[in-house]
């Protein structure tokens, strides 16, 4: 074996000595051979006597403490390997790097390029500007040379991963820890141990046995206050607890409990109060008295049951009897774009400042004419009341959502008195402000890509009307390639159309509820916002040209950082369509269209004339996710949409002689209901690994006259880079109705070449189920954070049977039927890749079809085709001329 080992070793040394070298293999078997002889050679040839490389570390025995919070307490993080395999690429290349690496030159050159920059920037010491542009030139260097010095060339960093050497005094604290944190959780008589297992010569797992043993549970919980007011501020606080009897114990909740009285008293003006004051004085695990206890009722489980007693003490500052009670003194407010913070920390005024009193509040105000009386509303604090730690926060929160202040500083500058002098500070951002913006899209489809970009200009005035009101308006215009309705009659290989869009949109936000009477200051603790916005927005299309106009009205509030409200009390949406920039494709969409009507589709509505739609909605968003943070979190949205509400108060009758364009307005009138529910669950699996889940439903009815159609803009699609990735944008569905021929929907449309199902145009739906699984890790650094994912997707849209379509059949199998929907859910997989600039993310994903409920039906020969599990038709010789080819989805962001 040794000698096998030294061969490995000096086969790689001559594969890096002579680069031109090329590697042939003439077999699988052999290849994974000379790989795990390079890992061998690669991952010991720097390790001393009895080292070895920390490969994998197993958590095993535990049943109620998880698995994951255990693991977290293990610092130590394994080298990655491959699919369980003795294999590390990470850490081959960390070494192939080192092999080209001088730590003691990269630091020399540091400290040569540091001390140039100080000497030029003496030099230059009054000369602003030529000292701004060294400062960017040196920074960008300065900070590359850094991080050559402390991790390594570029090489080790992006693509390697350090050594992760074993320690025995390592698998010993852990196992401490995880005694320690066994006990915190209410099993004292908890065991850890750890066992070794060598994975070849120079690699080891850690096995860490747990053996949890029975739990102690809480019997009584006692508490002793020295400050009598405060006794009765916490004893009529006890429903709040999270400390209840006959629950096991855990430290994790007597530290909440602490930080709940802590919050509780810090509200009734102990501004001083800390939850160092609060102890756990005693913690009994006498089992006296627990049969006795048991068989009366007095405590849940078994006679043989572990308690625990404890007891809280809540005690007072050294030297007094109670704890002091703080008000709110003074309270100054200091806006202007001239306030520096000096060297102290406190506020300094280049210039004077207007001064106006109001309700026991002074503003100090420079250079901007603000409501009084919007900004009085943003802050909760007045003199005389008792101090509130959530008013000084929910202060600070309203100002900064204002999104009118570079920086908002709360701070009490004098105490004195028992007294808070209340100090906020803010400077004012720019009162106009213009942004540009742009971007690249495409479009893959059958091995081809289609680039496109768009490029908008947006101005924005702060404070336009001296109520810190917010107006802005933006001018959008992009090109981009879409797959049409219908294919060129001239050239039927021509499916993919380029779409110019041209949108004006303009908003005029206001920091309040525009609402008559006093109802509206019910939600000023809420940072409520009103938005009136108009936008109008211009497709062509070679087969359509589409206009929309739209004016809209909102309430929004924000009761807690996770919860937010949306009322949108008028949704007005005007829409006209026309012919496109080409006749012939324009008619061929035209007959495209009456072929669909002919089924009963009401889709042609949305495209023959203009139509007027107006409805009221409410939403509500429930929030966990922080972006950056990898922690357990949660996502629901759902909201609720009426549509022709008013029109109820007139008969179908009516409203249908108003549609006509003989006689009416000519306008095609909607009456609808939608609804739609998003859930999304997120686990952390590892520090930047997570496993993320998404159910997406919704629901579109319409009840107006002719069928009840309901309005282009609020049917569900299915397919595309934030649902089913294995199918091409709004190209899935209805249900396992498939693509047919022009003029005949009884042959499905199959490219002969390739075999592929042609999904030319959008296929709308009333009814949406999906739901998604992706895993999600970072691969590597290489100037931005390279993540990749793998994913599953299942989904699809189905339609109603419209009323009017009595006696016109509708496309086999479109139709939502409780009995046969499950085999008509359409199933994608696939890998994506991610770069994350942090600031934003690049997203591409890879999606190949598993389940297609299409690919049933009967061919021209009279037989019926089951092609539904078309997983086996993915090959990698034929990515996009296959019969499953991959699908490639660009987006920005990840898709949920």
């Amino acid at each position: 074996m040794k000698k096998m080992y030294d061969i490995g070793c000096r086969m790689y040394d001559g594969l890096v000595s002579y680069t031109s070298n090329t590697l042939h293999h003439t077999s699988r078997i052999s290849l994974l051979v000379i790989v795990v002889s390079l890992s061998s050679c690669l991952s010991t040839k720097r390790l001393g006597i009895n080292q070895y490389i920390l490969t994998a570390q197993t958590v095993k025995g535990n049943r109620t403490i998880s698995r994951e919070n255990l693991e977290s307490l293990i610092p130590q993080k394994p080298n990655r390997r491959v699919l369980g395999l003795p294999i590390t690429p990470p850490l081959w290349f960390y070494q192939l790097g080192l092999r080209r690496y001088n730590r003691e030159a990269a630091v020399q050159e540091l400290q040569a390029k540091t001390n140039e920059f100080e000497q030029q920037s003496q030099q230059l010491a009054d000369q602003p500007r030529a000292l701004k542009k060294l400062n960017k030139q040196y920074g960008r260097k300065l900070k590359r040379l850094r991080l050559k010095a402390e991790e390594g060339n570029w090489l080790m960093r992006s693509l390697g991963e350090p050594p992760s050497y074993f320690a025995e005094a390592d698998a010993k604290a852990n196992a401490t820890k995880m005694q320690k944190y066994l006990s915190d959780k209410g099993f004292f008589n908890a065991k850890t141990s750890y066992t070794l297992d060598t994975i070849r010569r120079s690699q080891i797992r850690v096995n860490y046995l747990i053996r949890e043993n029975e739990g102690f549970y809480l019997r009584n919980i006692n508490y002793q206050i020295a400050d009598p007011r405060i006794d009765s501020i916490v004893r009529q606080s006890f429903d709040q607890s999270k400390l209840k009897v006959g629950e096991r114990f855990d430290f994790e909740n007597m530290s909440g409990e602490r930080l709940r009285i802590e919050s509780l008293l810090r509200d009734r003006g102990y501004y001083t109060f800390s939850r160092q004051y609060i102890r756990a004085t005693d913690v009994d695990t006498i089992r006296r008295g627990n049969a006795r206890r048991y068989l009366e009722g007095a405590e849940p489980g078994d006679s043989t049951r572990r308690t625990v007693d404890v007891a809280i003490l809540i005690a007072n500052p050294p030297g007094k009897s109670s704890h002091p009670i703080y008000h709110i003194g003074d309270v100054d407010v200091q806006i202007s774009p001239n306030i520096d913070l000096a060297t102290s920390g406190q506020p300094t005024m280049m210039n004077p400042l207007d001064t106006a009193k109001r309700n026991g509040i002074t503003y100090m105000l420079s250079g901007r004419d603000i409501s009084l009386r919007l900004l009085e509303s943003k802050i909760l604090l007045r003199p005389n009341q008792l101090y509130s730690q959530t008013n000084f926060r929910d202060t600070q929160r309203q100002l900064f959502m204002l999104n009118q202040f570079k920086y908002i500083n709360l701070n009490f500058i004098d105490t004195t008195n028992r007294r808070l002098h209340a100090l906020i500070t803010a400077s004012p951002l720019d009162k106009y402000e213009a942004t540009a913006e742009g971007g690249a899209t495409g479009l893959f489809y059958q091995g081809q890509g289609y680039p496109g970009g768009f490029g908008s200009l947006i101005f924005r005035v702060r404070n336009m009307f001296g109520g810190l009101e917010t107006f802005e308006t933006s001018v959008r215009y992009g090109v981009e390639a879409q797959t049409g309705f219908v294919p060129d009659p001239n050239n039927f290989n021509k499916v993919v159309y380029a779409s110019q869009e041209l949108g004006v949109s303009s908003s005029l936000i206001f920091p309040q509820m525009l609402l008559p009477g006093r109802f509206r200051f019910r939600f000023t603790p809420y940072a409520p916002r009103t938005q009136v916005s108009l936008s109008f927005n211009n497709t062509f299309r070679p087969d359509f040209r589409r206009s929309l106009l739209r004016a809209t009205m909102a309430y929004n509030w924000q009761t807690t950082p996770a919860k937010q409200f949306n009322f949108l009390i008028a949704d007005i949406n005007l829409i006209n369509a026309g012919d496109g920039t080409n006749k012939v494709i324009s008619q061929a969409f035209y007959d495209q269209l009456l072929a669909l009507r002919s089924q009963g589709s009401t889709i042609y509505l949305n495209f023959f004339r203009r139509s007027l739609s107006s409805s009221f909605s409410f939403a509500y968003t429930y929030n966990t996710n922080t972006p950056g943070q990898n922690r357990q979190a949660n996502f629901f949205r759902t909201v609720l949409e009426s549509g022709g509400t008013t029109l109820n108060f007139f008969s179908d009758k009516t409203v249908s002689q108003w549609s006509e364009e003989n006689g009416g307005i000519g306008v095609q009138l909607y009456k609808f209901l939608r609804a739609s529910f998003d859930y999304r669950h997120y686990i952390p699996i590892r520090s930047r690994t997570t496993l993320a889940f998404r159910v997406n439903t919704g629901l579109a009815y319409g009840y107006g006259p002719g069928g009840g159609p309901v309005p282009y803009e609020k049917l569900f699609f299915a397919g595309g880079s934030n649902s089913v990735r294995a199918w091409l944008p709004r190209r899935l569905g209805p249900g396992s109705a498939f693509p047919y021929q022009s003029g005949d929907p009884s042959k499905p449309a199959i490219d002969t070449l390739t075999g592929q199902f042609k999904y030319l145009f959008e296929q709308p739906g009333n009814i949406l189920i999906e739901g998604s699984a992706e895993l999600r890790g970072r691969l590597f650094h290489l100037g931005a954070d390279i993540n990749g994912a793998v994913f599953i997707d299942a989904g699809n849209v189905w339609a109603f049977r419209s009323r009017s379509a009595t006696t016109d059949q509708p496309r086999a199998g479109s139709i939502f039927q409780f009995d046969s929907f499950l085999p008509q859910i359409a199933v994608g997989t696939g890998v994506g890749l991610r770069i994350d600039f942090s600031f934003f993310v690049i997203r591409f994903d890879g999606g190949i079809k598993v389940w297609d409920p299409a690919r049933k039906y009967t061919n021209e020969k009279g037989e019926i085709v089951d092609q539904r599990f078309i997983l086996p038709k993915f090959s990698l010789a034929k990515l996009s001329s296959g019969p499953n080819p991959l699908v490639i989805n660009f987006g920005v962001g990840y898709p949920f």
